[in-house]
């Protein structure tokens, strides 16, 4: 399904949303992104997998997905789904307290009757305040996400994660933990009690890659991270993810990302 409002935001719009309906719109693979996401269904269920954990949501309820989370969303066979995706960049965001928040605040929202009725209208005003275009359209948008983040933040809790996890989500938070090192498919099949068919079976069937993809796609999110967030070069980077050498760590960069870790590097500093 095209993603309008990503689109939106790969051309420089700051603030972005959407209206879809579908039925087997399933996402094939987790993914991330640089800016801000917020996931409200609007009719029937949607699950959600969110690094290592999956949540059920309910209509009216959301999802808040921070820059740089790994995810993706799908559905029963069969079942027509209805949601509003909205997209921002931390700078639409006003004032540091509400940044901070932000931060930290990925997952599941499940907000009261009336809080829902407050949530849906400002993101139906968003909708149709981005086909407006008018005088102080950027003013207007920027108001109405501010206002439906601090309804979020003051009204609604964060719900818990998820505590039953199978297997193969016990896998994925090895893996979390320990992507920096090498690991052998030998490794995780006798840890965890497990046939080699089996866990390549089932890891695929879950997570739509292979546990070597799945472990470059970790390694590049973390180097992604560290050149945000730290002044170590590129071949401490590579190093401190687990690569062998510079070369492979361009390598599997460019795979992932599309760019080469240098060019990463002009767009965020």
């Amino acid at each position: 399904m095209l993603d309008r409002a990503g689109i939106l935001i790969s051309q420089g719009h700051s603030i972005a949303c959407e209206r879809v309906e579908g039925v087997n719109d399933n996402m094939s693979r987790s993914h991330y992104h640089d800016y801000y996401e917020i996931y409200f269904l609007e009719r029937e269920k949607r699950c959600h997998i969110m690094n290592n954990e999956i949540y059920e949501m309910n209509a009216g309820e959301l999802m808040l997905f921070a820059p740089y989370v790994m995810h993706h969303s799908y559905s029963s066979k069969d079942v027509p789904f209805k949601r509003i995706v909205l997209y921002f960049n931390e700078d639409s965001i006003y004032g540091d307290s509400l940044k901070d928040m932000l931060k930290n605040k990925s997952g599941l929202y499940r907000p009261n009757a009336k809080t829902v009725t407050i949530l849906h209208n400002y993101l139906k005003e968003l909708l149709r305040e981005q086909q407006t275009e008018g005088p102080l359209h950027e003013a207007s948008m920027h108001s109405l996400l501010n206002c439906l983040l601090i309804t979020i933040m003051r009204s609604v809790t964060l719900s818990e994660k998820p505590e039953n996890k199978n297997r193969i989500a016990k896998i994925i938070d090895y893996l979390e933990q320990n992507y920096m090192k090498e690991i052998h498919l030998s490794d995780l099949t006798s840890r965890f009690y497990i046939s080699e068919f089996y866990l390549c079976r089932e890891f695929k069937k879950y997570t739509n890659r292979t546990i070597v993809q799945y472990i470059n796609a970790t390694r590049i999110l973390n180097a992604q991270r560290q050149i945000m967030e730290t002044d170590y070069n590129l071949t401490t980077i590579a190093s401190n993810m687990g690569f062998s050498s510079l070369t492979h760590f361009n390598r599997i960069f460019k795979g992932v990302t599309k760019m080469s870790p240098s060019e990463f590097c002009k767009t965020v500093k």
